[in-house]
């Protein structure tokens, strides 16, 4: 029997817990993204290639944040979570203030790797923390609101990493960037209660085993064994490779093809990339909420709506002659590809049973991470360099960056799968999934 109504009333802590969590979320979006958006002096200051920053942008940082993010989500569902996410916070900034200490390629690149590791604690614990915190039917609120911290760190990291870099060089911007995390995870640790597990839900049996829960490769085949959540994973891989080659090379494609400064980017593109994407960070989570009651299927069906609409206005952008044209028209897909995070993340925490949200939440993570910040950058960095020989390194990345098009009808595509399957297994009658 589910939790009554008067057990899932939300008061003011539970929103508290987001701000805070949303706080944290914000540097950790911020912190895996200052490279990106300081590319341009760190490759001519240490003399780096495209291919280069594409490697310690995504590839770097999102093979050692996948190969942890399991094996820490997995703990995470059976100690304190909110411990977790504190100490993984402090280290993931302490290794971005190192990175500002780096003399060449290899320097940079393990403490790249060093950010990848200490990241691998925030995102999916924090979910799950969010999810014993509010009732299934405000969670992608809930996930929306905590997902904020995405656009707040990208228009802070642009703007404050932008000014840092413009006044006093990018070494300083890695430290100025880093310092606020470590408060925060003093913060989280002094002031944020570790919540009871599966409040909301309804009781589960125990687990065979004892008390222990399921092992790591229980929690991946449970995962797998629900046809919902497997092409979810299609449908993350495709969004996330678009979304993070995106976000990944529009600073660098600004500046070196359209012909903004640093100082425009700290102030205009800051403003723009916050509002664009927390206008499509919030929009979705509430939409998806709002329709869902009805038609369960929303929550996939809104993320490819959006992504399809922003198709046409990605390619006017890549394609103007000036930066702020180009700011102007990529402001619509900016938006519309933050439409699939939080309701894909409502999606796993409502399907995942209470014991394992973290480890499922960390698996999706697994392949958006790996897939689009492993993948993504990298692909644009090789892509620019080799057009580069024919077209020179403006065009080159135009170029490049006009080659992820193709990308995005399958994203489409396969959320309208996840969505077909959300309205069958919300028919009556349907087969219960897998896990």
């Amino acid at each position: 029997m589910q939790s009554t109504q008067s057990e899932q009333r939300v008061g003011v802590y539970p929103y508290f817990v987001v701000l805070i969590l949303g706080l944290i979320y914000a540097f950790n979006y911020l912190d895996r993204q200052i490279v990106a958006i300081l590319a341009e002096p760190i490759k001519a200051d240490l003399n780096l290639s495209d291919t280069q920053i594409g490697l310690v942008s995504g590839f770097a940082f999102a093979v050692f944040y996948t190969s942890f993010g399991i094996p820490v989500a997995w703990m995470a569902d059976r100690v304190n979570r909110v411990r977790v996410v504190a100490v993984a916070c402090a280290v993931w900034s302490l290794f971005t203030g190192l990175c500002g200490l780096s003399n060449n390629f290899l320097h940079l690149l393990f403490a790249r790797i060093g950010v990848g590791i200490g990241e691998a604690g925030g995102a999916a614990p924090s979910m799950s923390i969010i999810s014993d915190y509010f009732p299934p039917h405000r969670r992608g609120g809930a996930i929306a609101l905590w997902s904020l911290g995405v656009p707040l760190g990208a228009t802070v990291g642009v703007a404050l990493g932008g000014w840092a870099a413009a006044q006093f060089g990018w070494r300083t911007a890695f430290f100025v960037v880093a310092a606020p995390g470590v408060v925060l995870a003093l913060l989280l640790w002094l002031c944020v209660r570790e919540p009871r597990r599966g409040r909301f839900d309804a009781p589960v049996e125990a687990a065979p085993g004892g008390t222990k829960g399921p092992s790591i490769m229980q929690c991946v085949r449970d995962f797998l064994g629900d046809p919902t959540l497997r092409m979810l994973l299609l449908a993350a891989a495709a969004y996330s490779f678009v979304f993070n080659a995106f976000a990944a090379w529009a600073p660098a494609l600004l500046m070196r093809a359209k012909g903004a400064e640093m100082a425009d980017i700290a102030t205009w593109y800051s403003l723009v990339i916050g509002f664009s994407m927390a206008l499509g960070m919030f929009l979705s989570g509430h939409l998806a909420d709002r329709f869902a009651r009805t038609t369960p299927s929303a929550y996939a069906m809104i993320p490819a709506w959006a992504l399809g609409i922003g198709i046409p206005f990605f390619v006017v952008g890549v394609m103007a002659d000036s930066w702020y044209v180009a700011l102007i028209f990529l402001t619509i897909p900016m938006a519309m590809n933050m439409m699939f995070v939080a309701p894909g993340m409502a999606i796993v925490q409502n399907l995942a049973p209470p014991g394992q949200r973290s480890t499922s939440a960390a698996i999706l993570l697994f392949v958006i991470n790996l897939v689009g910040m492993g993948l993504g950058p990298l692909y644009i960095g090789a892509a620019s360099d080799w057009l580069a020989g024919q077209y020179g390194p403006a065009q080159g990345l135009e170029y490049a960056m006009l080659s992820l098009v193709p990308f995005y009808p399958v994203a489409v595509v396969t959320l309208v799968l996840v969505a077909r399957s959300l309205h069958r297994r919300s028919q009556p009658g349907a087969a219960p999934a897998a896990a």
